[in-house]
């Protein structure tokens, strides 16, 4: 499998970066995570914009403009001859003299096999609420410290995820966003201290669905019939209970099921 470190073709097992690195050294990066179907990249271009986006939030020049990163990226799917994956963007904070100022960063790219699991979907999944506010939650960066520490946490409540909230308002999980479906199938998401999803960005561009972006309370999910989250791995996946509270009939509801059916459609995954 290759790799790409900074324009470069190179094999996984000789990439190398220093231990300088702001990445390693204080956690300091962002990243992009996108998938592949059939050799196609799905919705690049709104990776992209995310990805300089967030660049930018931190500080962080890219070396590549967008049509010489889409052409590396292109070169790397076509020398990996991987028709279905997952493709991160890395960017870090450099090789900082101090190990604490911003320096030149490294652009790492990385593919990986990626296969969609359309089971999931009927399993559902369960989430456990947690009191936290991420750091510069618009920008998707490396860090993702909270997350792995409460992974026993997630465990020892039967969980697959966490669901976080602050100030009594619902904001999102560590890796994808958060909708609820409320009886009259009005579907609110969070829309501030998130990290905007792509494939959010999508869901709430359907017409047909009454769809708006409010405040998400706690006391929501006790009124809410459905419940579902959104990534670009996971696509949509219903929220059958959150905390010790089960979430409609304990199975996918028509509006999620609805809505899933569009994204798998437009993101081209079966």
């Amino acid at each position: 499998m290759h790799v790409v470190i900074n324009g470069e073709l190179v094999l996984e097992s000789e990439a190398r970066i220093l231990i300088s690195d702001l990445s390693i050294q204080r956690g300091y990066g962002v990243f992009d995570f996108f998938r592949t179907a059939n050799y196609q990249p799905i919705f690049v271009e709104d990776h992209l914009d995310r990805f300089f986006h967030s660049a930018n939030k931190m500080h962080l020049d890219v070396d590549l403009n967008r049509q010489q990163l889409k052409e590396m990226i292109q070169q790397l799917i076509e020398k990996n001859n991987l028709p279905d994956s997952g493709i991160r963007i890395t960017l870090t904070g450099g090789y900082s003299i101090d190990g604490y100022s911003i320096a030149k960063p490294n652009l790492l790219i990385t593919q990986t096999p990626f296969a969609f699991n359309k089971d999931n979907f009927k399993k559902g999944i369960k989430l456990v609420t947690y009191p936290h506010q991420r750091q510069l939650p618009e920008v998707k960066t490396i860090d993702y410290l909270q997350a792995i520490y409460l992974q026993p946490l997630i465990k020892a409540n039967n969980a697959d995820d966490v669901l976080y909230h602050h100030q009594n308002e619902i904001s999102e999980c560590p890796r994808s966003n958060f909708f609820i479906v409320m009886e009259n199938d009005e579907i609110i998401t969070p829309y501030k201290n998130i990290l905007k999803g792509i494939t959010r960005k999508r869901i709430l561009e359907f017409p047909e669905f009454n769809i708006k972006e409010a405040v998400i309370s706690l006391q929501h999910l006790e009124k809410a019939k459905e419940a579902f989250i959104s990534s670009t791995t996971k696509a949509v996946l219903p929220v059958l209970k959150i905390d010790d509270r089960t979430i409609g009939n304990d199975r996918p509801g028509i509006m999620t099921t609805k809505i899933y059916n569009k994204i798998i459609a437009i993101g081209k995954l079966l």
